[in-house]
């Protein structure tokens, strides 16, 4: 028996290798988790940080919706997100993972604003934990999805055609 049937279009998207052929939607609000993977990811990745943000590229965003795609439906700035163990996140060390940079982030935030530019944040000097947190949390929900945490960060048009379709 396989797991994603042709017949259920609620089970289609690409299947993760780790997962034992699970479909890679296969967390009841896995576009909720897209869309904080998607954040965790820019929030990681330093060299994308200074080849697309620091170099205003379209199709990204900034550091700012980066931040809102990571608390927007989550409500991760209000609550942590081991309240999501089993909806978005897959256990309690991810749920941790997250909540680390989540309040890592926010406090930046908070400090130069919603509307400073990107370097404000880059150059803050509690950015490189920020970053490491980001890091840490982006691995471990990239590995558990059978993704390559080192691939390049998808477009935002890549990630709402993902999680349109899927």
């Amino acid at each position: 028996m396989t797991v994603q049937d042709s017949e259920n279009p609620s089970r289609r998207g690409r299947r993760s290798s780790t997962m034992g052929g699970m479909p890679l939607n296969d967390m009841p609000w896995w576009r909720w988790r897209s869309n904080v993977r998607s954040a965790l990811h820019m929030l990681s990745d330093p060299v994308f940080q200074r080849d697309v943000w620091l170099a205003g590229a379209d199709g990204y965003g900034d550091v700012t919706d980066a931040v809102y795609r990571l608390v927007e439906d989550t409500w991760l700035d209000n609550w942590s997100a081991e309240k999501y163990v089993g909806t978005i996140f897959r256990d309690s060390q991810e749920a941790a993972l997250v909540d680390s940079a989540v309040l890592r982030v926010l406090r930046i935030m908070h400090q130069v604003g919603p509307d400073a530019p990107v370097s404000a944040y880059l150059d803050h000097p509690s950015w490189p934990d920020a970053l490491q947190a980001a890091r840490a949390a982006h691995v471990r929900l990239a590995s558990s999805d059978g993704e390559d945490p080192d691939a390049p960060p998808r477009t935002l048009e890549v990630l709402h055609i993902l999680t349109r379709s899927a």
